[in-house]
């Protein structure tokens, strides 16, 4: 392993990155968005660069990945423009109305649906679609919608663990390692499954009282879909997304093409849709936050600080594999509870890549990077962007009704969520020492 002396280059790259990151972690103290930080972040990596010879402007659009970039910004438009359709509220409320009042079907029955949903859409996105309706259908069985908010914020974090497109840190990690849409699910689907079932299991006991209410007769009848011919186009462009996603590498595009695609043809098809409208629920904050992070960690690779971090790593990994990819799962974890989990993937990506280049094999330390933020997410309401808005519209619920029952606090979150977290980890802990032979094969 080549040594790294710690060099004045290191230590200027390393004091922008640690007062970026502790900015973009206490967002809520100071009040300043996260892209704002980053942006900032990145301008001054840029600058610092440019003082001690190892980093340009140019070299800071060359560490974009703008294949997370462009694969982000399809997929948002393509859910902006399938949310007025109706087709998601026809579900849920097809749902409720099958569950016929047995809440724990209902909350096994929505938690399905947007899991799935969640496999290809971004997590934050299907709380948005399915946080309001479920207040509605709750309300309208008088029933508390706490367990349900819980729930869909729950499974959706653990169910887009799955896929490549599910959670912003997949998407940053298979563009980064070049792992296929395949390789991803086949890998992760199986261990996903099991925590999803293990999560599920968990709130039954976890909402026993809740889920033993008496609901309400409702007569609420399932309303049609306004937009019924764009909602099926859209399930069939959907559909043979997934096809493409599949088939990318034999296709050798790559899934940000597949997306664009897919986007297109939808456009092409809602021939009403204006592009300023369809355009609109792409956040485009967001993704100015990973542009100004890829380079603030783009700058910090050009100096070799990582390289230098990477170096001191690199023999406990050597030594025992399976205890590495076991420590980096459960720090990311917990990490991922208390801050949020894309700095520390974007971080720890190209730590890893050092590795991969002194010829060990890091294929489990992707998975365990993988589940790790993903399921540490859980733990608290900061977890992840998706519960910070279910505790959003729960505690502007409880306001409207005068009702603080219906808040989910973070005492309330850290109750319910910080178990469900512990328990999937133990879960995929056991999974990984069983057959990490599986999870150590080769990615190419």
């Amino acid at each position: 392993m080549e040594e790294y002396a710690l060099t004045s280059e290191m230590i200027a790259s390393g004091i922008v990155l640690v007062v970026t990151f502790i900015a973009i972690f206490t967002e809520q103290i100071h009040h300043m968005e996260r892209s704002k930080v980053a942006a900032a972040g990145a301008v001054a990596m840029i600058i610092v660069g440019q003082i001690y010879g190892f980093y340009s402007p140019e070299d800071a659009l060359e560490a974009v990945d703008w294949n997370v970039i462009f694969l982000l910004a399809a997929m948002m438009t393509i859910v902006s423009i399938m949310i007025p359709t109706g087709g998601f509220q026809w579900i849920a409320y097809k749902i409720a109305a099958f569950s016929k009042g047995r809440l724990y079907l209902m909350l096994c029955l929505l938690g399905t649906a947007v899991t799935v949903i969640s496999l290809l859409l971004d997590n934050v996105t299907t709380v948005v679609i399915f946080g309001p309706l479920i207040i509605l259908i709750a309300n309208a069985m008088k029933v508390s919608p706490v367990p349900y908010l819980l729930a869909a914020a729950l499974l959706s974090d653990t169910g887009g663990i799955a896929t490549l497109v599910g959670d912003p840190p997949n998407i940053m990690i298979g563009s980064a390692a070049g792992i296929s849409f395949n390789r991803f699910l086949f890998t992760m689907g199986p261990i996903v499954l099991v925590a999803w079932i293990v999560c599920l299991v968990m709130l039954k006991f976890l909402f026993k009282k809740e889920l033993a209410q008496t609901p309400a007769e409702t007569s609420q009848e399932v309303p049609p879909i306004p937009e019924k011919r764009l909602w099926q186009a859209s399930v069939l462009i959907l559909g043979i997304m997934v096809v493409f996603f599949m088939l990318h590498n034999a296709l050798h595009w790559e899934p940000w093409f597949v997306a664009v695609l897919g986007m297109s043809a939808l456009v092409l098809v809602s021939k009403r849709i204006v592009m300023d409208h369809a355009m609109e629920h792409v956040e485009i904050t967001l993704l100015m936050f990973f542009i100004g992070l890829f380079m603030v960690v783009g700058g910090v690779e050009h100096s070799q600080f990582l390289e230098y971090l990477g170096s001191h790593i690199t023999p406990f990994v050597q030594a025992d594999l399976l205890t590495a990819t076991l420590v980096l799962m459960w720090v990311g974890a917990f990490l991922s509870a208390a801050i949020d989990n894309i700095p520390f993937t974007a971080a720890m990506i190209p730590i890893i890549l050092g590795m991969e280049q002194q010829g060990i094999n890091v294929a489990p330390l992707w998975w365990g990077l993988a589940m790790g933020v993903g399921l540490g997410g859980n733990g608290t309401h900061i977890g992840s962007t998706a519960n910070v808005f279910i505790v959003t519209i729960s505690e502007r619920l409880a306001r409207e009704q005068n009702d603080r029952s219906l808040a989910i606090t973070p005492g309330v979150w850290f109750r319910k969520g910080a178990p469900i977290m512990l328990g999937t980890l133990v879960a995929a802990t056991i999974l990984f020492a069983l057959f990490f032979d599986y999870f150590a094969r080769p990615i190419s």
